[in-house]
């Protein structure tokens, strides 16, 4: 007995990476999953249904259930249809990972519109439309007789790009940060279904990561343990898909090799009230010290890498 059984999950962009590895994962612990991807390139260019049908394969392979979806994340209509795919064909939906995005990188001076709206497009409002559709039809579940049993599962997939601001990809951080804060607000909006929504910010060896700003790091080691082998990733994904996260929700959780982290809210470095109305020179009394000596964001406001 798998801890999934009986569950029915959507990974988008499942045909490749990790969604792949996602979809296989929850399959693995009993999940029927519908693998949901559209074969396009890193820039979101092209398309196949070859690396969907590969893995519904690999899931039947090994005796689970799986069915592809081809429709696009970021269209309204093709989202309701993928949610409604995995009703009808498994009669019902625990699951929705999403995981579905592009990359199309490139300095502010340089980047043009095209560039910005497609990664915002397919990252954020993929992202929006399937919890959307989702939370619609788990609504709609919950005012019929027999109810909607708790225990619904949002999984948004994030970075810490957004934390960090990475250069060369403003366009990706800003996507990233509104997924975070997107989940975050459907977390709350979605208890009174039972359900949990929580983010995931993995470091792994991707498409994405390997032709970044850091793609150095993420190479693949000649010997030893593989830490960015996007394989680690899996279980998380999983645990938060059962019945071990059932009170875990509206968190951001980063996995990578052998390493996790949970981030907490944002906390103030400063937190200071003035006796009277605030003046460019009064600010400068507060602000000035607590700035002096400070490093540049260039230099060194980024979050720590290991």
């Amino acid at each position: 007995m798998g801890i999934l059984d009986g569950k029915v999950a959507i990974v988008t962009g499942a045909g490749l990476g990790l969604g792949r590895v996602e979809a296989l994962e929850l399959a693995r612990h009993g999940a029927r999953v519908v693998v949901n991807d559209l074969g396009v390139n890193l820039k979101g260019e092209g398309g196949s249904e070859e690396p969907a049908r590969a893995v519904v394969a690999e899931i039947e392979a090994a005796g689970g259930e799986a069915r592809a979806a081809f429709g696009d994340v970021a269209d309204w209509q093709d989202a309701r249809r993928i949610v409604r795919s995995a009703v009808s064909e498994f009669g019902g939906l625990d699951i929705v990972v999403n995981n579905a995005g592009i990359q199309r990188d490139g300095m502010i001076v340089t980047m043009d519109e095209a560039q910005f709206d497609s990664v915002m497009r397919v990252h954020t409002k993929g992202h929006f439309t399937m919890i959307k559709h989702t939370m619609d039809y788990w609504r709609e579940r919950s005012k019929t007789p027999e109810g909607l049993p708790p225990g619904g599962r949002l999984i948004s997939t994030a970075s810490d790009s957004f934390m960090m601001g990475n250069i060369g990809q403003p366009n990706y951080a800003a996507a990233k940060a509104a997924i975070a804060h997107l989940t975050l607000s459907a977390a709350r909006e979605c208890l009174r279904f039972g359900a949990t929504a929580n983010v995931i910010l993995p470091r792994a060896r991707t498409r994405m990561t390997q032709s970044g700003p850091w793609a150095g790091m993420f190479e693949k080691p000649a010997e030893g343990f593989d830490t960015f082998a996007p394989e680690h990733i899996g279980p998380l994904v999983a645990w938060l898909a059962s019945p071990h996260a059932a009170q875990v929700s509206g968190q951001l959780i980063q996995i990578w090799g052998r390493h996790i982290r949970v981030y907490g809210p944002p906390q103030p470095l400063l937190d200071h009230e003035n006796e009277q109305p605030w003046t460019l020179d009064e600010l400068q009394t507060v602000l000035g010290p607590f700035f002096a000596g400070r490093k540049p964001v260039e230099d060194g406001f980024a979050l720590p890498m290991m």
